[in-house]
């Protein structure tokens, strides 16, 4: 009998080890999904700033990363099914995602959103530490009216259409289309591709429709739009016949600037991870909206203090 129940007890010890290593160790499990590294220097920057708050040391985490939001979809309710403790959500479009949140909340999973809003009820979310997107496009849209330009013929190139980012940045700019102060001489999305907004940019000048601005809603795209000038020969920048405007504030589009290549830059910040780790370590919410403090930068005041200090990546 003694041996049977020490036997019994052996078991036991055995399978609490086992049911220690299953539920991780004790170690708080983080879901992130997130659009890829690959999307934008903004993007790697951001990356690199979960991977380096979140450690292993600290947190068990999971990571996905798609540009698509049905993707994205199902890898939360995958995360849901798996267990873990919280989800961190940059989703890829502002819609279809109350269904999901609302099952992780009926599964005690804390959901905190990060660099973009979606549209769900915020009951259904922790909080948010994110960029004012379409404050990014108000403060671009008031400098390129400031220019004061006898008129305003504008290549619009979109970042991934229903992205909050895309909405954002767009919003002003058709207000002032609908107005009929600014003519759209193109709006097209180039899904924040370099290759892209230079293909948009070329058919645009085989076209032979005049413009004169760029408004590209992310650095790379920008990039894309110059070197379609520049192989055609159209001047850019200060003094050039097309105003370049790029958002995100890499260190690189940054140097356009000083260069005086490019005419503006609006700065959108990619470090939220800190905040959230915050959060869920003290278990204390400091906001239900954690807005970055952003602005915009113009090549005829930019200074190597604010590459140096702004400026995202090498």
């Amino acid at each position: 009998m003694k041996k049977l129940i020490a036997c019994l007890m052996a078991l036991m010890c055995l399978t609490s080890v086992f049911a220690a290593k299953k539920k991780g160790d004790g170690k708080i499990k983080i879901g992130i999904i997130n659009n890829p590294p690959s999307e934008s220097g903004y993007r790697a920057a951001n990356v690199k700033d979960f991977e380096t708050v979140f450690t292993s040391a600290k947190y068990d985490v999971k990571t996905f990363y798609s540009l698509k939001n049905d993707e994205q979809l199902n890898a939360a309710a995958q995360f849901i099914t798996d267990g873990v403790d919280y989800i961190l959500l940059s989703a890829a479009a502002t819609d279809g995602w109350e269904k999901v949140l609302k099952n992780a909340k009926k599964n005690g999973i804390k959901v905190f959103l990060f660099d973009r809003m979606i549209n769900v009820n915020a009951k259904y979310y922790e909080a948010a530490v994110v960029s004012d997107m379409a404050k990014e496009g108000d403060t671009a849209v008031a400098w390129l009216k400031a220019q004061k330009l006898p008129e305003y013929k504008v290549v619009h190139i979109q970042g991934a259409m229903g992205s909050d980012a895309q909405i954002g940045r767009t919003k002003a700019l058709n207000a002032e289309f609908a107005s009929g102060k600014m003519t759209k001489v193109a709006q097209q999305t180039a899904t924040w591709d370099e290759a892209e907004a230079k293909k948009i940019v070329e058919a645009v000048i085989n076209s032979k429709k005049d413009f004169n601005v760029i408004y590209a809603e992310n650095d790379g795209m920008a990039k894309g739009a110059v070197a379609a000038l520049d192989e055609a020969g159209i001047t850019h920048g200060v003094n050039g016949k097309v105003i370049v405007m790029g958002f995100d504030c890499n260190k690189w589009a940054l140097r356009e600037l000083l260069a005086k290549n490019w005419n503006y830059d609006g700065q959108c910040s990619p470090f939220q991870a800190a905040v959230i780790e915050k959060m869920i370590s003290t278990g204390k919410v400091t906001s239900k909206k954690i807005i970055s403090n952003e602005k915009g930068f113009d090549a005829n005041t930019i200074t190597q203090a604010d590459i140096d200090k702004y400026g995202l990546g090498d």
